[in-house]
């Protein structure tokens, strides 16, 4: 028996932990795995020798995707197969989806209870729900068990029966078995969406194994396929050549896998291998430093700390380093808030962007201190020393956020013209624009704000910001310029490219105002507006084919409650691309898990809102727009004298219906109610014993939810602009908002609200309820087209 090192031990441990929750994740999301899911590349593994692979390690070849097209009669026979699966299974949905969230033992029983009263293709679903749960509370040889059962009882799920037991045996440290399932994977499973994970599974199984150039030759077999991308086959990769003997071979693999890919789990144990090895130190500063900056980018504010430490007390680094070492690491403490005056103070005071970036940080701790001498006087310092500076345009974005919060408008102007002028290109470049331009529009500076916005929509149309500085230009040249016919223009051409966005709705309101209006007589400003168009959207359909096996069985993995694979199982189907997202969000609706399908729709079709209605199918705008509970919503609405429509708009903003959401700040159920301001609306309505988890009731919910509503309307005169910003932001907010009026009305309240996130969830409520509008109305004329049609 080999004797294994207590670090290398360690590694293995740390390894075969991360390898479940990996796999499992990026199988869930192949978008980060960039992996494919089906295969036809038929290979058998009679022996893994050492045969000499056909490529250098670490090379890459031209890649193909994994396509695996069966017959019509294989299709259509496996199709028929796994239907009959899914009926005989169809009630054991509602308590696999509780083993799968909760894996109490009552969550257990019940499963296995199930599973021992049928037969067949039911006990089989309902086995590869106990396996996938014991797998995921490490019970391993449970998991064994219940995977084997699975695979006995349907064929149709030895894939991921296969490789989920495999994945167990191997956590399990029983490679022997593990390599009997992943023998020849490919070759069973070739349209599986496990073909890609499977090589890297199978080449650490054969490394815990001692046989490492067997582990070389099933990655070589991968070659050309969408496999090499993923994170897993490249540190499997290194760690084969490692155990080969090729330690430089290995060393440079871990570091391409490092620096490439630093975020991910895999670069996490590349790096502690480089450690374990005594190669960290080939990592040059610069490479050291390109990983702390990709900490910080992602907002991993400790770990870049760390990476910026250790660069500071390195005594390898060039002179002058250390000065950009120590500022960034200061930089992190003030993500971390951390960072005090005086260790800002003590950074090195250099002429170089490392002084800029210093100068930035005592601006900040100025401005968390309210020192507004201080922080003008830091900003003009940097506008003197580093006029060029992205570390100046970082501070005037700041201090003009600064003083816009204490609604000093003149002086936040100031900042935000200033970066957009001198940075046009920055990040914030076309924020702050527009921002001068409003601010100038809220201080009656009318000449400024219309040469602002004409700017923006000039310089920056596809910025998000820009559809507001088209309206806004529409409200000058109707109120101030006189000018109908440009403000129609620019109302049209916001109702042509962002038909559901809020300001598509106030532009409508604004066209009825104006009435009929001729063409533009300046042609001039017409060839700005030609930008704003339609996205061309992608082809979807209504229907789906009769004969996809990959989609029955996602259907059958969703009785299962393995919710994470059916995705990517649709998705293995090769023509799915129309189709997909309807075809996930309708498994969801089916089990009337309405959040689930919301949430599948819009990651699919985040262009939704910039499409014109007739573009998507009926179907996909009821699933985006849902309205479960429909009944109790009309009648709680009846009753408090609301919209049911905005009731329904207000819940799919506040938790996408789901029933059991709770908000980081304790707010509970579909319209996200406070336990006390629960208890309270219960008083009220005469509820007695009332407690908190009675707020995940939906009926409970709404009812209360909706009596809140209405004295958040009754206490701001019915005005649904302040009611909805009270419900997200506090009552005492929008008085205070109300306060720094006058606005000419309710369209200039909502983009003066200074909360971002307040002023967002206004319009986005405002937004839905039209939307549920025009959707009824959409399935109004398409009912009216059919009936005619019908004569």
């Amino acid at each position: 028996m080999k004797v294994q090192s207590p670090l290398v031990a360690l590694l293995r441990r740390a390894a075969r932990g991360l390898a479940v929750a990996v796999s499992l994740l990026l199988v869930a999301f192949p978008l980060l795995a960039q992996s494919s899911t089906s295969t036809d590349k038929s290979h058998s593994v009679a022996s893994h020798s050492a045969k000499k692979p056909t490529r250098r390690a670490g090379t890459r070849a031209t890649r193909h995707r994994r396509v695996y097209r069966a017959s019509r009669a294989v299709r259509r026979a496996r199709t028929a197969r796994i239907r009959r699966a899914f009926v005989a299974s169809a009630d054991l949905r509602p308590m696999a989806e509780q083993l799968a969230t909760l894996r109490t033992p009552e969550a257990y029983a019940g499963v296995t209870a199930y599973a021992r009263r049928h037969t067949g293709d039911a006990a089989a679903a309902a086995y590869l729900a106990l396996g996938h749960a014991y797998l995921l509370d490490h019970r391993y040889a449970e998991a064994v068990e219940n995977f084997k059962r699975a695979r006995e009882g349907n064929a149709e799920l030895a894939d991921i029966a296969d490789f989920l037991a495999a994945q167990a045996d191997h956590d399990f440290a029983d490679d022997a078995g593990a390599e009997t399932l992943l023998h020849g994977y490919a070759e069973r499973y070739p349209d599986s969406i496990f073909a890609d994970q499977a090589p890297e599974l199978e080449a650490n199984v054969l490394l815990d194994i001692n046989n490492p150039a067997g582990a070389r030759e099933v990655l070589a077999e991968a070659e050309g396929t969408d496999a090499v991308d993923r994170p897993g086959y490249q540190l499997a990769e290194a760690q084969v050549e490692y155990a080969l003997g090729m330690q430089d071979q290995a060393v440079r693999l871990f570091k391409q896998l490092l620096l490439s890919r630093p975020l991910t789990p895999e670069a996490q144990a590349a790096r502690a291998k480089l450690t374990a090895i005594g190669a960290e130190s080939t990592l040059t500063d610069a490479e050291l430093r390109s990983l702390g900056d990709a900490y910080y980018r992602a907002g991993r504010y400790d770990e870049a700390a760390e990476q910026y430490r250790a660069l500071a007390r390195s005594s390898a680094v060039t002179p002058g380093d250390p000065d950009g070492f120590q500022v960034a690491l200061a930089d992190c403490e003030l993500h971390l808030g951390r960072l005090t005056q005086s260790q800002a103070e003590s950074l090195p005071d250099t002429p170089d962007e490392n002084g800029a970036r210093r100068l930035d940080l005592l601006m900040e701790l100025a401005r968390d201190r309210q020192d507004a001498a201080d922080q003008q006087n830091i900003v003009s310092q940097m506008e003197t020393r580093f006029p060029h500076s992205p570390w100046l345009a970082e501070a005037l974005f700041s201090s003009g956020n600064m003083y816009l919060l204490r609604r000093d408008y003149p002086e936040a102007v100031e900042y935000y013209s200033y970066l957009a002028e001198h940075f046009p290109t920055h990040k914030y470049a076309a924020s702050a624009h527009w921002r001068a331009g409003w601010l100038s529009y809220r201080l009656g500076q009318f000449a400024d704000a219309a040469h602002l916005f004409d700017a923006q929509i000039k310089d920056y149309p596809s910025a998000a910001e820009t559809v507001s500085a088209l309206y806004w230009r529409g409200r000058l040249y109707e109120s101030r310029d006189h000018y109908p016919s440009l403000a129609a223009a620019d109302y049209r051409a916001i109702i042509r490219a962002y038909p559901h966005y809020f300001y598509a709705q106030m532009a409508r309101e604004r066209l009825t105002a104006i009435g009929k209006v001729a063409p533009s007589a300046i042609p001039a400003a017409e060839p700005e507006l030609d930008h704003f168009q339609p996205l061309q959207e992608p082809k979807l359909v209504d229907t789906f084919p009769e004969d996809s096996p990959h989609l029955a069985k996602a259907r059958l993995l969703a009785n299962a409650g393995l919710n994470e694979y059916i995705a990517p199982e649709i998705q293995a189907d090769p023509d799915s691309g129309s189709w997909s997202a309807l075809a996930e969000a309708q498994i969801y609706s089916s089990y009337n898990e309405t959040f689930r399908a919301l949430r599948a729709m819009k990651r699919a079709l985040p262009y939704a809102s910039t499409a014109p209605m007739q573009a998507i199918p009926l179907v996909y705008w009821r699933i985006l727009f849902p309205e479960p509970w429909w009944e109790t919503i009309k009648a709680e609405s009846e009753k408090n004298n609301l919209d049911p429509y905005l009731v329904a708009s207000l819940i799919r903003q506040e938790s996408e219906f789901n029933p059991n959401a709770v908000s980081y700040a304790n707010a509970y159920g579909l319209m996200q109610m406070l336990p006390s301001v629960g208890r309270a609306m219960a008083r009220q309505e005469g509820m007695t014993n009332f407690r908190t988890f009675q707020l995940f009731d939906p009926e409970t919910n709404i009812r209360l939810g909706t009596r809140y509503l209405r004295e958040m309307l009754d206490r701001f005169g019915g005005v649904d602009e302040y009611a909805l910003a009270a419900y997200n932001a506090g009552d005492n907010r929008v008085t205070d908002w109300q306060a720094a009026g006058p606005y000419s009305g309710m369209d200039e309240f909502v983009e003066s609200i200074p909360f971002s996130q307040t002023r967002e969830y206004v319009e986005a409520i405002l937004r839905n309820e039209e939307t549920y509008r025009a959707i009824d109305a959409y399935a109004r004329m398409q009912d009216r087209e059919a009936t005619s049609a019908s004569r």
